[in-house]
């Protein structure tokens, strides 16, 4: 009864505030009412033709050396430089693109994975009467509704909970959730609803009880971020868009302009990356799209420019997916310090983060052990005390780098622009700053519009509302049936690749290998809990895949998802990939070191070695100090004082259980901090007691232990698979 009061009286005084924006909305509806209209006749619009295919890296590299002039030239391949380079290609601009690392290697794939107009920005816009941060929320959400719609198989609605505590946040909460679906108008994904406290729990039964009133729930998108970055550049490159990753731009090339006599920037010098060759690429109009890194090309053309990019960290956290439902995410509104923290499903592990720390701009941004734990704090407030949140089950960890600006055109130029700033220098580089990944589209579209008033380029306006990008045209909820019913798939697998390539799938799976089980028929795993099959590293070869890295974190996304699991199958992404790129063995090495070295610092694989050797306090009580000793010289029989794989091997094949030696080296290779190949005594208590305080879980080790200690007496099986724990 008191919850239906609390609706009913939410209503009345929501209802007349909602009332002062109705009219301020209406246009806004109008114009969305139109959305469907306007989308197909955008894309039926585009005249350049698109190709079946897109070209190989070899040709577009040829292409960037053979064309003698390009209209456009944008530098940089993450969300927003691929936007421009599809903006306009599809234009009929002859178009450039060129990445030093890899398309998506930096913020873009780092992101939250959310599609959002952004709540907590409408709050500012109604709370400040900021007509500028609610003009922004309006484009995000139109935008929204735009990527959901051309790149179905990447991005889906979600449903996201904002528990409430305190009944007079019911009101206020729902007041604001209302607003952000009347903002959105006819282009609402669902529209908002208010829950129980019983409905919310048995909705989200990991949420904490006490003292929870009720519940709002509203609807946003939710992408895979590194995969629609690459279907951008892919669908671009297929339009005829000379792109390429690994080529690094030198420096700005300059003429002088007969008709000013000022100095005009006519093009870059670049290196190819994997070759070490030196080339000029000429461009009308050289478009700096490069994130983070703004700073840096700016002053390319200008040294005396002052900075206007102001670089704050992002840090994320993967859990199981236990930790969140399949289908429901999570807001906490106010942290402790006042940030916001979004707790999400996304490919069946569970998401939390971000932070927001002032940060330098880095190519490899590490998180932190502070922001990891501050993450950790503010997910245990909402979660029920049942659920105990380990430091041991952060599977993955990463940071990336909010490129904020202030607004050079602006009077008051300290203060940060969550919104894009196009600039243009006296030389003619245009500059696209700021904004966030849900608008890339609109911040390309205004960026090329810049471009094409200022260097007269001849073009029309743009044609990307409404264009389907790689793998949408002819995808459907239901495609991942025909993988598994015409080629023999795993259905988690087959809809694994349907949800990746969308109808591009059929090509992965007539080129996966034949497993010679009855069941699956093809499709052979890199490893046994991920849906990843070995098919997906030469097709991610043939869509400019060229390093392990490229692989693990862009092409899959094991690296975000279980840093071991990563580990564990690089070695044979890297002998596909020597296979398809002909690496020699000290290539393969390299690329090896490469990988390693990416997953222990950028993705929080070091924080796994710095838990166990910051637990160096042994702090466990008398009997189980005992009880472990007498577990590990069961193995140790020699009294060695450590144990090696050979040791293992021994107990192993007293009790009739084969392992292989590899497995092996990497079980003990987890535990072992001094790496000199063998596990100490001291070594395997600090782990048992880094497992008791919780900061260390689903060592393989310690579970083979103690299974070979039961075994022994009751000679069962010893499973050494990872039982889900993490860094």
């Amino acid at each position: 009864m008191a919850f239906q009061k609390a609706v009913k009286g939410t209503a009345l005084i929501g209802g007349g505030a909602i009332a002062t924006v109705f009219g301020l909305s209406q246009f806004s509806q109008y114009r969305n009412k139109h959305g469907t209209f306007v989308h197909a006749q955008a894309a039926e619009a585009v005249t350049v033709p698109i190709k079946n295919d897109f070209p190989t890296r070899e040709q577009q590299i040829l292409a960037l050396k053979t064309t003698s002039e390009f209209d456009v030239l944008v530098i940089g391949g993450g969300a927003t430089g691929c936007g421009c380079a599809l903006d306009a290609v599809t234009r009929g601009l002859k178009t450039a693109l060129l990445e030093r690392d890899d398309f998506s290697s930096g913020t873009s794939s780092r992101s939250t994975k959310l599609i959002h107009g952004g709540v907590r920005y409408l709050q500012k816009a109604i709370m400040k009467l900021d007509f500028e941060q609610y003009k922004m929320v309006k484009e995000a959400l139109e935008e929204r509704a735009n990527l959901l719609e051309i790149a179905p198989h990447l991005s889906a609605p979600l449903p996201i909970m904002l528990p409430v505590y305190k009944w007079w946040q019911l009101p206020y909460y729902w007041f604001g959730i209302k607003l952000y679906d009347i903002v959105a108008g006819s282009q609402c994904l669902k529209s908002s609803y208010v829950l129980s406290k019983s409905r919310a729990l048995e909705l989200f039964p990991m949420l904490r009880k006490d003292e929870l009133v009720g519940a709002i729930v509203y609807y946003d998108g939710q992408h895979n971020d590194a995969r629609m970055n690459l279907a951008i550049a892919l669908t671009a490159a297929r339009y005829g868009a000379a792109t390429a990753n690994y080529a690094e731009v030198l420096r700005l090339l300059k003429t002088t302009d007969p008709a000013s006599g000022k100095q005009r920037v006519c093009g870059v010098r670049c290196r190819d990356v994997l070759t070490g060759q030196e080339f000029d690429v000429k461009a009308k109009c050289v478009i700096n799209a490069t994130g983070p890194f703004t700073d840096s090309v700016r002053k390319m053309d200008d040294q005396e420019v002052p900075n206007i990019c102001q670089p704050s960290a992002g840090v994320h956290i993967v859990m199981p997916g236990y930790y969140s439902p399949d289908n429901m995410g999570l807001l906490d509104p106010a942290t402790s310090d006042g940030r916001v923290i979004f707790f999400l499903p996304w490919e069946k592990m569970t998401i939390a983060g971000t932070t927001d720390s002032p940060t330098d701009v880095t190519s490899h941004p590490i998180p932190t052990e502070e922001d990891i734990n501050f993450i950790l704090n503010e997910v245990r407030n909402y979660l029920s005390v049942d659920v105990e949140v380990r430091r041991g089950d952060v599977l993955a960890a990463w940071s990336g780098i909010r490129p904020l600006v202030t607004d050079p055109n602006s009077k008051d130029t300290q203060s940060i622009s969550r919104n894009h700033v196009v600039t243009i220098s006296d030389s003619g580089l245009v500059t696209i700053a700021g904004g966030k990944w849900t608008t890339y589209r609109a911040m390309a579209q205004d960026t090329i519009d810049a471009a094409i008033q200022v260097h007269d380029l001849k073009a029309g306006s743009s044609k990307t509302v409404g264009l389907q990008l790689q793998g949408a045209e002819d995808w459907s909820p239901t495609l991942y049936i025909r993988l598994v019913q015409d080629y023999g798939l795993e259905s988690e697998v087959a809809q694994h690749l349907a949800s990746t390539y969308g109808d591009k799938a059929f090509e992965v799976a007539k080129i996966a290998q034949v497993t010679g089980k009855r069941w699956p028929i093809v499709g052979k795993r890199l490893v046994s809990e991920f849906p990843y099959i070995e098919a997906e590293v030469v097709y991610g070869v043939k869509e400019y895949a060229r390093t392990a890295v490229d692989m693990i974190s862009r092409r899959t996304r094991l690296a975000f998802l279980n840093v071991q699991a990563a580990e564990e199958a690089l070695p044979r992404i890297v002998d596909i990939m020597a296979k398809e790129l002909n690496w020699s063995e000290q290539k393969k090495k390299e690329e090896f070191e490469a990988a390693k070295k990416f997953l222990y610092y950028e993705m929080g694989y070091k924080v796994k070695s710095d838990q166990l050797a910051d637990s160096s306090e042994i702090s466990l009580g008398p009997s189980d100090i005992e009880r472990y000793k007498k577990r590990f010289h069961m193995f140790d029989k020699d009294k060695k004082g450590f144990i090696t794989i050979l040791d293992v091997q021994r107990v192993l094949e007293s009790i009739s259980v084969q392992i292989a030696e590899n497995t092996l080296h990497d079980i003990l290779n987890e535990v072992d901090l001094n790496k000199n190949g063998q596990v100490e005594l001291n070594e395997f208590l600090q782990l048992m007691s880094a497992i008791q305080k919780g900061h260390v879980s689903g060592s393989r080790l310690a579970v083979l232990m103690k299974t070979a200690e039961e075994n022994l007496r009751q000679r069962g099986v010893i499973s050494v698979d990872r039982s889900g724990g993490g860094l």
